[in-house]
């Protein structure tokens, strides 16, 4: 198949080399603002450049991959579906959860398949623990702890424009309790503060939060994050059951040094980045987009998925600045 990719930036250009190793992807239309970007990526995969966002569509395209800035999401995904052409967007869907409900209004009435960026739902380690779920492997569930850690913070620009640590980095664990556990968040109390960068301060962000979840069955889940962590990428989960309890991310690469005597785990060198940590499972997502442009599944992560991560992320940005609980009803304004 064929397969258009808008934005060529540090994501972009991962997936093009992903999406250049696919069995399924016979070839790449590429398109980015900055055409030097494109160029690269054309000579690097064997793409072809179109100079436009309308030329990739018009290419014969059989999907499209956007991976643009977020301003630019809506539009694209919206011109995707009116072309007929399936889509994958990376997260969110919109700046604001006003615009990703009108781009959700604006899909009503098509059978377009579109599919929101959330990785770790194809993570082995996320995949196998889902399994155990809903197998009933743990018994009913009383706890969960979900945990992303950065090594360093993003540049100051990209602080101003992300939207808050909550709408951009603590959305995942967000996504990814939702679809492990397979239940809503009914109402989040979230607390933060500033130990490290000025410039995330000055942007009225917090660089270290915590948020406690109270899902609708009355497990509890702690979410953990944070933009300094000197000892490499850290996401885990913990699940507690009354039967049992498993772990995701508990692997010879996990940031953490034991000071246990004798101890020698974890043994090898720490992740250090995403796409390091990631690798398999964003190969594992674009591999599940081609099956959804062939209409071999479903999409494996709707609009609808990643307003509901969203809408956790409002709660918890309104619960930091008026330090209460919200409930998400409370925020389901739009």
């Amino acid at each position: 198949m064929r397969i258009g990719i808008l934005g060529l930036g540090r994501i972009g250009a991962f997936h093009a080399e992903t999406l250049s190793g696919l069995d399924a992807v016979d070839s790449l239309v590429v398109s980015d603002p900055f055409t030097d970007a494109a160029k690269a990526a054309a000579e690097r995969f064997g793409a072809e450049v179109a100079d436009s966002p309308e030329a990739v569509l018009a290419a014969g395209v059989d999907g499209v991959v956007v991976a643009a800035a977020t301003d630019a999401h809506p539009a694209l995904i919206l011109a995707c579906a009116e072309a007929g052409v399936p889509v994958f967007c990376e997260k969110p869907v919109a700046r604001t959860m006003r615009e990703g409900v009108q781009v959700l209004k604006a899909l009503r009435g098509t059978d377009v398949p579109v599919q929101i960026g959330y990785n770790r739902r194809f993570d082995a380690g996320f995949t196998a623990a889902r399994e155990a779920v809903r197998a009933g492997e743990l018994g009913p569930l009383h706890t969960v702890r979900s945990t992303t850690l950065d090594p360093a913070p993003p540049p100051a620009a990209y602080i101003a424009a992300s939207g808050g640590i909550f709408r951009d980095c603590s959305v995942h664990d967000f996504d990814i309790i939702r679809w492990v556990t397979g239940r809503e968040v009914a109402e989040v109390y979230a607390a933060g503060g500033n130990k490290g960068a000025d410039y995330i301060r000055r942007a009225g962000d917090a660089d270290t939060t915590g948020a406690l979840l109270t899902l609708d069955d009355g497990t509890l889940a702690v979410v953990s994050n944070s933009r300094h962590n000197g000892r490499g990428y850290d996401v885990r989960m913990e699940l507690h059951g009354f039967r049992d309890s498993i772990a995701v991310g508990l692997d010879d690469k996990l940031p953490l040094r034991s000071v246990e005597p004798g101890a020698t785990f974890p043994a090898g060198t720490p992740h250090d980045f995403f796409m390091d940590r990631f690798a398999d499972a964003y190969r594992a997502e674009l591999t599940a987009f081609t099956e959804v442009v062939a209409g071999a599944r479903p999409s494996p992560c709707t609009v609808e998925d990643a307003l509901e991560a969203g809408w956790i992320a409002e709660a918890c940005t309104l619960s930091l600045k008026e330090r209460r609980p919200v409930t998400l009803d409370e925020v389901r304004t739009v």
